[in-house]
């Protein structure tokens, strides 16, 4: 099953509504113990992420792209990043981040970015 870390932007009832629905997964927030600190740059966090098998839930639409490249340049590989818009209702995007958990590989977005909701 698949392993969520929460970008600190992102509100914290994203992780508590995933474990309702789902309680096996492990969902963790940046600033979290055992989880980034908060402020860690971005392309810290998609080392951590690669490092830990844990796909990235943010709302960086502006400059995730352009790390992700980079980091991909450098021969880094990154499980998923789903980027979600806070515009959409939070019960969209979780029963999409939920739908993914439950019936997607592994690594059938491994270095891609996918933009919530699909």
């Amino acid at each position: 099953m698949r392993r969520f870390l929460i970008d600190e932007n992102i509100s914290p009832e994203y992780r508590t509504q995933l474990l309702r629905h789902e309680p096996s997964l492990t969902v963790l927030a940046v600033g979290d113990e055992g989880a980034p600190p908060k402020s860690t740059l971005d392309p810290e966090i998609l080392e951590w992420c690669e490092k830990n098998q844990f796909n990235l839930i943010t709302n960086n639409r502006k400059s995730m792209p352009q790390h992700l490249c980079d980091y991909r340049k450098k021969g880094g590989h990154v499980p998923a990043i789903f980027t979600i818009n806070l515009e959409v209702p939070m019960g969209k995007i979780i029963d999409e981040l939920l739908l993914i958990a439950g019936a997607s590989d592994e690594d059938e977005y491994i270095n891609e970015i996918k933009y919530l909701p699909l």
